[in-house]
């Protein structure tokens, strides 16, 4: 279950809105407060209208206001993208003008604002990219860095998060933006069980500073190594034999080591060392003594666990309390 404090999401819904950007980060939501955590969604319209029309044609409703609203720093807004039409119009810095000064006031108290596919044009007009590491839909990179040219705008990446800027190359990578997020929010195992609860194959590439391991290696439905991984992931200070898990799943030892590998392409003793090493490099940067952090992980000594983080990392936290 994860922890306070509560968060409000919002959600832009422009004219023709493209409608995966905006459901895709809303159901996954949606499964997060389903499993408990305490989250408000909101629908902000444009104007005084309640209800919009998305790109696919489908009215969105229950709409309110945007500027009926203040953010904070528990607060998350999504910007999704919409036709181009209007996005690469002459007049939309006249017709948004409204808008993106709201946006500009929301960044300023704190708010986190994040952008799905070519919603990046919404921030850029908005004034937020100005030497900012961002990213869109690849179509239009070379178009989104003629007209942002102080964005540092990277074609390689799926997710980019430069201080509390969010963005994401293109519609379903949405979803990913949400999942990461989530994970920020609630912690990696909690982003786990939601990914398995919608079933989604993740699609973070291996460039990604931000992937983590603990949603790595989970590229599958198998629901009964998804509860192995679940198992160690959630107790990492405990000792757990190949005896016990495979009983938990009612497999035979050799059966799980084998099927494990298979699914995952690595082995139980391998998943587990990844595990606790980025569990590691996370509680000694927060400022854990090196013997805490040993034993949250279930290593036996300090020395274990600079072994380990010296045969798996390429950097270490700089400043260990010992």
């Amino acid at each position: 279950m994860p922890k306070e404090p509560s968060n409000r999401i919002f959600f832009l819904v422009p004219p023709q809105v493209q409608l995966l950007d905006l459901t895709g980060p809303a159901h996954l939501f949606y499964e997060a407060k389903e499993y408990g955590a305490k989250i408000e969604t909101i629908y902000l319209s444009l104007d005084d209208a309640i209800e919009q029309q998305s790109g696919a044609g489908i009215a969105l409703g229950n709409l309110t206001p945007f500027h009926k609203h203040v953010l904070g720093p528990d607060d998350l807004l999504f910007v999704p993208g919409m036709d181009v039409q209007i996005l690469f119009a002459d007049t939309i810095s006249k017709t948004f003008h409204s808008l993106f000064e709201w946006v500009r006031e929301q960044y300023q108290h704190g708010a986190k604002i994040c952008s799905v596919c070519t919603g990046a044009y919404l921030l850029g007009y908005a004034g937020l990219l100005n030497g900012k590491a961002c990213t869109t839909h690849w179509k239009y990179m070379d178009h989104f860095q003629s007209k942002f040219p102080k964005a540092k705008v990277l074609s390689d990446r799926l997710i980019i998060k430069d201080g509390n800027l969010y963005s994401s190359a293109g519609v379903s990578s949405g979803i990913d933006l949400s999942l990461f997020i989530i994970e920020e929010l609630f912690g990696p195992v909690f982003a786990s069980k939601i990914a398995k609860e919608v079933v989604i194959f993740l699609r973070r590439t291996e460039n990604d500073p931000q992937l983590s391991v603990f949603l790595q290696y989970r590229n599958h439905i198998d629901i009964q190594i998804h509860q192995v991984q679940d198992t160690l992931a959630q107790n990492l200070s405990t000792k757990i034999t190949i005896d016990e898990l495979a009983e938990n799943v009612y497999m035979s030892p050799r059966n799980l080591t084998r099927l494990f590998k298979k699914t995952t392409g690595i082995t139980i003793g391998e998943y587990v060392e990844k595990l606790r090493v980025e569990r590691a490099v996370q509680l000694l940067t927060s400022g854990l003594k090196v013997s805490a952090a040993a034993t949250a992980c279930g290593l036996q000594s300090p020395n274990q666990l600079r072994s380990l983080l010296k045969k798996n990392t390429t950097s270490l936290p700089s400043d260990w309390h010992e």
